[in-house]
């Protein structure tokens, strides 16, 4: 089942700066969702 899910234009300028080649926004956020699942939390290296 598929969601959609509006982002602000100002939001979306942020992510596409992380993008890596070809990467798409749908990917990045897969991967950031993947990165939770297997850690438990995002980390907050360098604060």
């Amino acid at each position: 089942m598929a969601h959609t899910i509006e982002l602000d234009e100002e939001f979306v300028e942020r992510v596409q700066t992380h993008l890596e080649d070809d990467e798409t926004i749908e990917e990045f956020f897969e991967e950031l969702v993947s990165i939770y699942e297997q850690e438990g939390r995002f980390t907050d290296q360098g604060l």
